[in-house]
């Protein structure tokens, strides 16, 4: 099987799909429970609290994170009901679907293991970003920003579960990394379209590489995810290092000038390690 173009590649994902062949991410059920009992807006503290305690882990977890600096009060978090009351509905939706999105992030084969644990890692790190970033832009929910750092890349995912059976990619690092890059994007909005998830937050899986992309006067959650993607590959050889960050529109929606070291501003750095140990 030989591709000659991405789109060749992208047409076989869709013959994949068609056949049933191939299986698109989905989110752990509890996840799609709790964004969905919390979409509907009529879910009490203690009935979302009974419906997250019957995953022992993931409520483990979440009890953690909400003792961690990012969230912490004055008195210790014991329940997961006393989680939900101090941190409110919306947050907590995130939090358990930034929580179990590493599940989908576990390889088919110790073959692909160092692309699947690299690209969680690169997730973690823009995700830790864009919830710093949301200090500059109070009309966000820094926790869906942190969600939408960490499902920038999911596009990646199918595309590792095919290779494996594609010799021209599988003994070819080289050719991975170039199609990983290049055909994730549209990938990510097929898996998009089929997740519950706000408009706004969908579009980060594909519209982050567009760095063109200019929606208006106020920064959204694509432009944060894309300055954290570019802040967080600076100095390296990834392709995207040479675009000039000056004509980025979203740099400047952020009100951050396109040569800033946002690790330099006053606490973001110290958010991002926080964030990424919460999040590993």
């Amino acid at each position: 099987m030989q591709f000659r173009t991405v789109q060749d590649f992208l047409n076989h994902v869709q013959t994949e799909l068609d056949t049933k062949r191939l299986i698109l991410p989905t989110l752990p059920d509890i996840a799609l429970k709790v964004r969905d009992a919390v979409s509907k807006g009529d879910i009490t503290a203690n009935e979302l609290a009974k419906m997250i305690v019957t995953d022992a882990a993931l409520s483990a977890r979440l009890i953690q994170v909400a003792n961690s600096p990012l969230y912490r009060g004055t008195n210790e978090i014991t329940s997961i009901q006393m989680a939900i009351t101090r941190l409110g509905n919306t947050t907590i939706r995130s939090l358990v679907t930034s929580l179990v999105m590493q599940q989908m992030f576990t390889p088919t084969s110790d073959l692909l293991e160092e692309y699947f644990r690299k690209s969680w890692e690169e997730s973690i790190n823009v995700s830790a970003i864009s919830r710093a970033l949301c200090a500059m832009t109070p009309h966000l929910n820094p926790d869906e920003a942190m969600l939408g750092g960490l499902i920038h890349q999911i596009g990646k995912l199918p595309i590792l579960s095919l290779v494996e059976d594609i010799p021209e990619f599988r003994d070819s690092p080289s050719r991975l990394g170039k199609l990983l890059e290049k055909a994730h994007a549209p990938i990510g909005k097929i898996i998009m379209q089929n997740w519950d998830f706000p408009e706004e937050l969908k579009s980060v899986a594909y519209e982050y590489v567009n760095f063109q992309r200019d929606s208006g006067p106020k920064a959204d959650y694509v432009d944060v995810v894309q300055v954290a993607f570019l802040q967080s590959i600076a100095g390296t050889d990834h392709p995207a290092c040479r675009i000039d960050w000056n004509s980025v529109p979203a740099f400047e929606k952020l009100g951050l000038l396109a040569d800033a070291e946002i690790l330099e501003i006053e606490g973001v750095a110290e958010e991002i390690e926080i964030t990424q140990a919460m999040l590993s």
